[in-house]
């Protein structure tokens, strides 16, 4: 017999929340961090790796996957976690926000979009019922509904008739998924900045019914204080006993933000981007390995932290190897930044738990404040 999926709200501290999504591979603890594994890995990472920084659910990309390998030879070889080697949970997303980027490459109709691969030129079609259909195919544990994401700033007619067109897809998505016990469906909450509008995306997505819900359309280029305005009404509109996705989010302070503010989950390549660009994140805030004052900095990027590239290796061995440009820079660096936000996630959880929050959020930013501390 499938296990089916479940949410339990375990505790409040405010309007944080941490809690538990049960599913048939594993148990997701909220509010939660999902590493981007955009084309069925997270680069730079073993999976493995990714799963010993405490990492409980990954997300892959449909558009990318879909293109290449394709979903169905990834279904005809047992399907994505056994491709990848990841038996844990699984979120993917729709396709729908690559898809919109693409700008002058694609075409918009009721139906779905056509646009050319960015890899070869072809043509394809993308619709709610194939958006399902190539999730289906992955197997992913949890499916994301397909919805149109206009880039801010935009007028409100624009942003109104996006938003209604995605609550349309939304419906047909929900549809197309069918019945699928141990897989769960997300609607996404559009609306751009405007309250009305979330409200009238979060109504639609509560009579379709789904078993989480995302807050999509934020972190396009709207700026934190507009994102975290938003925020502090879209999590309230939807319900409030299944988990909220807040998609494509952040940086550090943007996470402790959104999760003061009742978001369950995150997403973004930033970790992962960072580390491969020299960038390592901190308690004391973000460092720069590049920079010439760690050539000769024999400490740990931070002496607090556990991950290898901190228990192992130093400032000016990381800074050697970056300038090198050897591959092991990367590693390291990818491997810290996860197991950071990991660390992150499970202050937080324990915060939320123990009803004080509102002292680690101002240990946080007390830590940030003082910055990265120089050599003697």
């Amino acid at each position: 017999m499938t296990v089916s999926s479940s949410f339990a709200l375990h505790a409040t501290d405010g309007t944080a929340r941490t809690g538990a999504i049960t599913t048939p591979r594993g148990t997701i603890r909220t509010p939660a961090f999902m590493p981007v594994g955009t084309a069925a890995t997270v680069k730079a990472m073993m999976p493995e790796s990714v799963a010993a920084t405490g990492a409980d659910i990954l997300l892959g990309n449909t558009y990318h996957l879909m293109l290449r390998p394709t979903a169905e030879r990834i279904d005809r070889l047992g399907g994505l976690h056994r491709f990848m080697n990841w038996n844990k949970p699984i979120l993917t997303d729709s396709g729908g926000f690559q898809v919109m980027s693409l700008a002058d490459l694609r075409k918009l109709t009721e139906k779905g979009v056509t646009f050319k691969s960015h890899i070869d030129g072809s043509r394809h079609e993308l619709t709610p019922e194939r958006s399902m259909e190539i999730q289906r195919l992955l197997g992913s544990d949890i499916v994301m509904c397909f919805d149109e994401c206009p880039a801010l700033p935009a007028d409100r007619d624009r942003i109104a008739d996006s938003m209604r067109l995605s609550m349309r897809w939304a419906e047909r998505s929900k549809d197309a998924f069918g019945d699928r016990p141990g897989h769960m469906l997300f609607g996404i909450q559009q609306g751009g900045l405007e309250q009305d509008f979330r409200e009238e995306s979060a109504k639609a997505l509560r009579a379709i019914g789904f078993d989480g819900y995302a807050i999509g359309g934020l972190a396009v280029g709207e700026g934190q204080e507009a994102m975290f305005t938003c925020l502090d009404f879209a999590p309230g509109q939807l319900p409030e006993d299944k988990p909220r996705y807040l998609m494509g989010v952040g940086k550090p302070d943007d996470i402790v933000g959104a999760v003061k503010r009742g978001v369950d989950m995150m997403d973004c390549v930033l970790p992962s981007r960072s580390g491969r660009t020299g960038q390592a994140w901190t308690r004391r805030g973000q460092v720069n390995i590049k920079n010439a004052r760690h050539q000769d900095d024999p400490r740990p990027l931070d002496e607090t932290c556990s991950c290898p590239a901190c228990r192992t290796y130093s400032r000016a061995y990381l800074h050697h190897v970056f300038r090198a440009q050897e591959m092991i820079s990367g590693m390291l660096l990818t491997w810290h930044n996860l197991h950071y936000y990991q660390e992150l996630m499970q202050g937080m959880r324990d915060a939320i738990a123990a009803g004080q929050f509102a002292a680690f959020e101002a240990r946080f930013h007390a830590q940030r404040a003082e910055g990265d501390i120089p050599p003697l």
